[in-house]
């Protein structure tokens, strides 16, 4: 699968998902990612080796209780985000990551419109993170950004003014990208989308539903 795949998590990114600041939602986009890619699941160990050395350099410090409490909420949450893959198998077209987030169940999707179905997978403060079923040939309705969006294939394929994204690519939006992601001809797409922030449609329809659909 590793070889096909053409878009990967840049390097800021990959950082702050080894450094446990980045947003839950995206987090579970890169844990997903990584487990399909080989090149990132390298760059991954490289930026957690690279994390280590520092640590080593620095000298030792005691923890306030403040402090520690803090540090170790933040690893509780991480558990569900960054799971081993090992420990949660994959499912049909998804990856360890996106089943444990699932908590092993199979995905309970919505009709949005159009034929697109989406399945809700986390949402909270920092974002939300879901399921896109995208039947092929279809697009879904022109958008643009209030935040950033990651994109992540992992059934089928879909095309837009930036260009193609195959199983296991990742597409990053920001407010500056406006498109019409299509789905291509053959296979109905599936995605895992993340999102810290609503979308902006230039539709009347798709902006009256969007409450609704949480999106």
């Amino acid at each position: 699968m590793s070889e096909q795949i053409s878009h990967h998590i840049p390097d800021a990114l990959m950082a702050s998902y080894v450094a446990g600041s980045l947003p839950k939602p995206f987090a579970l986009v890169v844990a997903t990612h990584v487990s399909m890619c080989d090149e990132c699941r390298a760059n991954l160990l490289a930026h957690e080796a690279a994390g280590g050395a520092v640590l080593e350099t620095m000298g030792e410090e005691p923890l306030s209780g403040d402090l520690r409490s803090r540090v170790m909420g933040a690893l509780d949450e991480q558990i569900d985000v960054t799971p081993d893959v090992a420990e949660t198998p994959r499912k049909g077209v998804y990856p360890g990551p996106v089943m444990a987030a699932l908590k092993g169940s199979d995905p309970k999707w919505k009709k949005l419109g159009g034929g697109v179905r989406q399945c809700i997978v986390d949402m909270g403060l920092e974002g939300s993170a879901r399921l896109l079923h995208i039947p092929a040939g279809r697009p879904v309705p022109e958008h643009s950004h209030g935040g950033l969006e990651l994109t992540l294939v992992l059934q089928g394929a879909f095309s837009d003014a930036t260009g193609r994204f195959d199983v296991g690519d990742v597409e990053i939006a920001d407010a500056d990208l406006e498109h019409v992601p299509t789905a291509d001809e053959g296979q109905d797409c599936i995605c895992l989308a993340a999102t810290d922030a609503p979308l902006r449609f230039r539709s009347f329809v798709p902006r009256i539903l969007q409450p609704l659909f949480a999106i």
